[in-house]
Parts: structure tokens; C-alpha cells; sequence
């Protein structure tokens, strides 16, 4: 069954991730992925899943669509990153504090997916990977506290972690082509 471009939302995956039964956000997994991504990950659904200890706990069709989804996406993600595009959010519709929150899992979920790869534990990392990393990290441990009024300050943030992955992703996984 291909969801297609219906999963592209943040409903959409939060549909295939309660159909699987995952425990986590659609943007700590888009997160997730984008962090995989970064360090030269395959893009394989299981690898992630495996990797990340998430299991679907509901049938093989919730499970296929998971896995599509996830491969779709990582496709998408891939060819932005290396085309030096700004990467797309999984971010809700709605209320700003919404959408905060959500900015908030997908740097919890994007240093989670890098940092199970192995790269951060190579060599020392310059100066700039770790500002990058602790501008990153502190997002992550934050509550973007926003009210309607604070859009263009999300958007700041924001695009402080397009330009943070867009680095990092020149840094991990230089000269990989999709």
C-alpha cells in the first residue's frame, strides 16, 4: 500500500508511526533520519530502526508502509543534502508552540540518529563541529517557549539547524554521492 505523498505530512507520519506503534515524533524520527544521513548512512529503514532499537509492533503492512516512508524520505533528504539544498522539517501544522516543540524532537532525534552511527566518536572534532554540535545540542535540552508573536525567532532557530546539518553533512560524509 504506497501512502505516497499523503505521509510527506506531519499527520501523515504521525499515521505511520502509530500504525507501526513507535514511540517516538515524526520529527525525532525525520530528526533521525537526517542524522543517519549526515554520517553516510545507506538509508535502509531497518538499519534505523534496528540502530535506533524501534520495533513495529503491529503487522508487516504497518511495517512496510514505516519502511517506505522512511526510505522515501531519506531519498528525498539525501538528494536535498548533497545538492547543497536547505533540508525540509516534519513539523506540525498549528499553533507555534507546536511547531517549537516539534523543532526541539527533531534536534533531539537528529543528534540521536548521528550520534549512533560511530562518527562522533572519531577524531577529535574541530572547533566548528563542536560549536555546531553544542548550538545543536542546546536546542535539543531546550523548551522553545513561543507564543503566536515568535515566528520569526522559530524561524531563526531553524535556520540555524538547516545551516548546522548542511555542515555537519559536508564534514561526515563529503563527496558521497545519493
Amino acid at each position: 500500500m504506497n501512502q505516497g505523498m499523503a505521509t510527506d505530512t506531519y499527520a501523515g507520519w504521525g499515521a505511520a508511526i502509530t500504525q507501526a506503534e513507535l514511540g517516538v515524533t515524526p520529527a525525532e524520527l525525520h530528526g533521525s533520519i537526517t542524522g543517519f544521513l549526515c554520517a553516510g548512512w545507506s538509508g535502509r529503514a531497518h538499519e534505523l530502526l534496528d540502530s535506533l532499537a524501534l520495533e513495529s509492533g503491529a503487522g508487516s503492512i504497518a511495517g512496510e508502509n514505516l519502511n517506505g516512508l522512511i526510505e522515501r524520505a531519506a531519498a528525498k533528504i539525501n538528494n536535498r543534502l548533497y545538492a547543497q539544498e536547505s533540508i525540509e522539517f516534519v513539523l506540525p501544522e498549528g499553533p507555534l508552540a507546536a511547531r517549537a516543540d516539534a523543532a526541539v524532537d527533531w534536534c533531539r532525534g537528529f543528534l540521536g540518529g548521528l550520534g549512533l552511527t560511530g562518527v562522533l566518536a572519531g577524531p577529535a572534532q574541530t572547533t566548528e563541529v563542536a560549536e555546531l554540535l553544542s548550538g545543536l545540542g542546546q536546542i535539543a535540552a531546550s523548551h522553545l517557549a513561543c507564543d503566536d508573536d515568535d515566528g520569526a525567532a522559530l524561524d531563526d532557530v531553524l535556520d540555524f539547524i538547516r545551516g548546522a546539518v548542511a555542515r555537519l553533512y559536508t564534514v561526515f560524509a563529503p563527496a558521497r554521492r545519493p
